[in-house]
């Protein structure tokens, strides 16, 4: 077996295999690259590395592209898409001020944890809506009623 052929079976295989051990959908096409090229050196003898490099290059990113543009836009919608967002799931949240704020900054518990707001200036025990989440800091609203 010629070792050029060897190598872009290994190489596909690898890429395979990181695909399996952190799935993310990108290291599977670049390995359908290799396994391309891997396949084109099998049947053709004589192509100089420096083209096969080049088809590896090539064919990676239309495979990537056809990716992007025919299986990410079908790719089924989360049943829980704020499922890792913690900050995000509180958005709607009526809680009280823990710490008044001062300067638009403040405090709130919820649940376990505590968070720093920002919004108008309020009393502690004011009780504040979360509208919003910028970083991990939570914008929040006079709750009204």
């Amino acid at each position: 077996m010629r070792w050029e052929v060897v190598g872009w079976g290994a190489l596909a295989l690898l890429l395979f295999a990181a695909e399996a051990l952190a799935p993310g959908a990108f290291m599977l096409w670049i390995g359908i690259g290799a396994a391309a090229v891997f396949l084109i050196v099998a049947l053709v003898p004589g192509i100089d590395l420096l083209w096969q490099v080049v088809a590896f290059v090539v064919l990676s990113v239309v495979a990537i592209q056809c990716y992007r543009t025919w299986w990410r836009p079908r790719a089924r919608a989360s049943d829980a898409p704020l499922l890792n967002r913690r900050a995000e799931q509180l958005v709607g949240r009526v809680v009280p001020l823990t710490r008044g704020s001062e300067n638009g900054q403040g405090r709130v518990s919820i649940d376990d944890a505590s968070w720093q707001v920002q919004g108008p200036v309020l009393p502690v025990g004011t009780l504040v809506r979360v509208v919003a989440v910028q970083g991990t800091v939570l914008v929040v609203e006079a709750a009204s009623g």
